[in-house]
């Protein structure tokens, strides 16, 4: 059974309760942004929550009519000589569906011309509340809904015909879509009441920290609020032990605490697997095959009980020979790969294409993003059963290790016994697993349903600023990670602040965004002691003191000013603010107002005035990097402290002679975040506006020859000064991808780097019409010039000598 989130804070995608599995961690309002709003912004920003709740509402209805539309048939022929289902089973299936419908309808009908007709004087409180006063036929349907499951699985095995009914029901699109429908499952329709009753609840926070305390909506949205978490709270009393409790044939209860994917290294290669986290035992199993209409079952692979399970020390642990990371480049073309079956799907949706052509296409993404799942984590976790076996997960993230370790830890602290289990006891508990799950589905986007958000493309602005909460001094530092592809990656990494309780970093980062939902802040202590080496990846182990996640709420990011907030973790608070710029504003070329400087000036403009061939500021760079950045890891991935990069930016363009010292003192990443900084400013590409659409033509040819003619072709057209400077930036990225075992950065991972940097057409030549298409060109243009066949370093400009 679900368990109903009450937290006022999660995303209605994460209502589903994972227990026992962090700190508890809410972003919690930094003091002056409570109810106390300016007057005019909060009324604003209400209209902004409640436009995006009438919108989900609308969604919600279509849902409900989709999972009404075949009650009325299915009654109709109950009564004949021939039923699919008979009326008690209809009444159980579809209980109190109506009355669900019926009451959002009504509130919808009321709510649309408010929010439509929107003035500052607009109540609506009423509405929430009589809402609200409604929830008690959600307490039926929740009572019910185990029940209704089980019975339309049984419908669905015993008749072919509701089998077909249930696996394809056509949920009707929103107005503005131009899809006129999508297909959903009813298991998946019967999930929503469920997933629904706490979204209400989340816009009442959101409605009241928006809402001037002398409004007269003020106090009805209160009680409503009220009246919600009551509700809330008393149903999850009855639900809670009956989602997560299996009795063992002995009469003993075992609940589930955390489930999850995680890929295992098992017989030397990769293997997907669902491991499940009960109150005793850590169960690791995979999904067995089945045909179709049978019910789906899990094959347990292994099991330890708790009190047997200890995690090894880093230096305790044996390396493991075996583990080959995946080739970055490869990785890359995966992505590359997602990213234009996305545009071929959105393509084939804008045309009104067919569905088996979408459907086609969303398999082949599965299947790349599938690969991309189980080959990208490198990040090890071991645990080991002391009476022998060890086993190994590798995960993309050192926040989900953590989750992980600390959900064992905290259950291995009750006073457990060793025990084993009987094949009976293993073939009840492993049967369980389907039935009790919370995490449904592999973390891939073409397993999403198509009304959820599609995260945020483009650039995320984050200021550390400080911690507090600490009880002794220590070296500290946090990291930044964001989703991407379906798996956290780290982003951005603070410098470390010596011995200090209150550790002030106030740095800025500009973190790439990939379809990102959500922002994950990890605080650690610095170790210096060499002994505690991993002998998985030979790095020292630093201690997490904390960690924390928020959701990327689109309208509270995408706005011109910086947004503050703080986490929460462990006792530990984190401050910081953020701000969204999406791709397309992110790369605008805007010329320099200044012509004197050398950002946003023609690079022709800037190497006359030098007398050089290549621009000062990339040869000092490109020198500071080969010097001492080299095998830096993630070099010109990483980003850097924005503030830094706004410093070198300003000494570059006053022409500062204390530039040299001041690369010589900066962080290595501040200075390949300002050498990409200068090609992105560029009032045109490097590669010029004139020659791009040329460059997309040639990099879509076939024939790889041609593909290499036309290439070398027009690279040997660009001006001097862009040829020069490519062709000496050409060969520093070969000299870095060199170091990839030591840095991790192949030619791919420089190309998808430097890519839309360097081709990226001025405002004025893309005239609004760049896609996340157009970057992958740029990627794949970039990938051929970093070919050894195309020889560009064998090749003199006109007239030119070396530099």
């Amino acid at each position: 059974m679900p368990y109903i989130d009450e937290s006022p804070t999660m995303s209605p995608q994460l209502s589903a309760r994972s227990q026992g599995g962090g700190d508890g961690i809410l972003p919690t309002p930094p003091e002056g942004l409570g109810p106390a709003v300016e007057a005019g912004k909060g009324l604003e920003m209400r209209k902004l929550v409640l436009s995006g709740f009438l919108a989900s509402e609308e969604i919600y209805i279509n849902q409900l009519e989709a999972l009404l539309l075949p009650m009325k048939p299915l009654k109709a022929t109950a009564t004949t000589s021939q039923p699919v289902l008979t009326i008690q089973q209809i009444e159980t299936i579809f209980y109190k569906i109506q009355d669900i419908y019926e009451i959002h309808k009504e509130f919808y009908d009321n709510l649309c011309p408010k929010v439509q007709q929107w003035d500052s004087q607009v109540t609506l409180g009423h509405l929430f509340q009589k809402l609200a006063s409604q929830l008690g036929v959600y307490k039926a349907f929740v009572d019910n809904y185990k029940i209704a499951l089980e019975t339309a699985e049984k419908c669905s095995q015993s008749n072919n015909q509701f089998q077909k009914i249930s696996e394809e029901l056509k949920v009707k699109a929103p107005k503005d879509s131009k899809d006129s429908h999508t297909s959903i499952t009813m298991e998946a329709l019967l999930y929503k009441p469920i997933d629904r009753v706490t979204r209400s609840t989340l816009v009442l926070h959101d409605l009241l920290k928006h809402t001037p305390v002398d409004h007269p909506d003020y106090p009805l949205l209160q009680d409503a609020l009220r009246i919600s978490q009551n509700f809330l709270s008393s149903i999850n009393e009855d639900i809670d032990p009956r989602r997560t409790a299996v009795t063992t044939p002995k009469g003993e209860t075992r609940q589930l605490v955390k489930d999850g994917f995680l890929v295992e290294m098992a017989e030397s290669s990769r293997k997907l697997r669902h491991v499940f986290l009960f109150t005793d035992v850590l169960l690791c199993a995979k999904l067995k095959k089945t045909s179709v209409g049978k019910h789906q079952q899990y094959d347990c692979k292994w099991y330890i009980p708790l009190a047997d399970l200890v995690f090894p020390s880093p230096e305790e642990s044996e390396p493991s020979p075996q583990v080959h990371p995946f080739p970055d480049h490869e990785l890359e073309d995966m992505k590359m790969k997602i990213s234009a079956l996305k545009s071929e799907i959105q393509k084939e949706r804008a045309n009104k294409g067919q569905s088996r052509a979408i459907e086609r296409l969303k398999k082949k993404m599965f299947e790349n993003e599938f690969l991309l799942l189980l080959n990208s984590p490198t990040i090890p976790f071991r645990i080991h059963n002391r009476n022998g076996k060890s086993y190994l997960f590798l995960l993309s993230s050192d926040y989900e290790r953590s989750e992980w370790r600390e959900a064992i830890q905290k259950l291995q602290k009750k006073d457990l016994q060793a025990f084993v289990l009987s094949s009976v006891e293993l073939q009840v508990l492993t049967g369980s697993c389907f039935k009790l799950r919370t995490v449904h589905n592999i973390p891939v986007t073409s397993n999403k349903d198509d009304d959820e958000a599609p995260g945020l493309y483009g650039f995320l602005h984050v200021i550390v600023h400080s911690a507090k909460g600490f009880k002794q001094s220590a070296n500290l530092y946090c990291t930044l990670e964001v989703d991407s592809f379906g798996y956290f990656v780290s982003k951005a990494k603070t410098r470390v602040f010596r011995d200090t309780t209150e550790p002030q970093w106030n740095e800025e980062f500009e973190i790439e965004l990939e379809g990102s939902q959500s922002l994950r802040i990890l605080c650690y202590e610095k170790c210096y002691d060499k002994t505690k080496v991993n002998k998985d990846n030979n790095e020292i182990v630093d201690k997490i003191m904390g960690k924390g996640q928020i959701q990327l709420d689109p309208q509270t990011v995408q706005t011109k000013n910086w947004h503050m907030d703080v986490i929460e973790m462990n006792g530990i608070k984190v401050e910081f603010s953020m701000k969204f710029t999406s791709r397309d504003m992110s790369l605008k070329r805007t010329p320099s107002k200044k012509q004197t400087g050398v950002f946003g000036v023609k690079i022709s403009v800037v190497t006359k005035r030098e007398r050089s061939k290549v621009p000062y500021i990339v040869r000092q760079c490109v020198e500071e990097v080969e010097k001492r950045g080299i095998e830096e890891i993630g070099i010109y991935r990483i980003s850097g402290v924005a503030t830094d990069i706004q410093a070198l930016k300003a000494v570059f363009d006053a022409n500062n002679k204390d530039v040299l010292v001041m690369l010589s003192d900066m962080d290595i990443n501040a200075i390949a975040g300002t050498l990409k900084l200068y090609f992105r400013e560029l009032p045109e590409p490097l590669l010029t506006d004139r020659l791009y659409p040329a460059f997309m033509e040639g990099i879509a040819l076939s024939d790889p020859a041609a593909k290499e003619n036309c290439m070398m072709h027009l690279l040997r057209t660009l001006p001097d000064p862009n040829l020069i400077t490519f062709l000496f930036l050409l060969e520093h990225l070969k000299r870095v991808a060199e170091k990839e075992p030591i840095n991790k950065m192949s030619l791919h991972n420089l190309a998808t780097v430097f890519g839309p940097t360097l081709l990226r057409p001025s405002e004025v030549e893309s005239k609004g019409h760049l896609t996340s298409a157009s970057d992958i060109w740029s990627h794949d243009v970039m990938a051929q010039t970093f070919s050894p066949g195309l020889g560009l370093g064998r090749h003199r400009p006109r007239g030119s000598a070396q530099t």
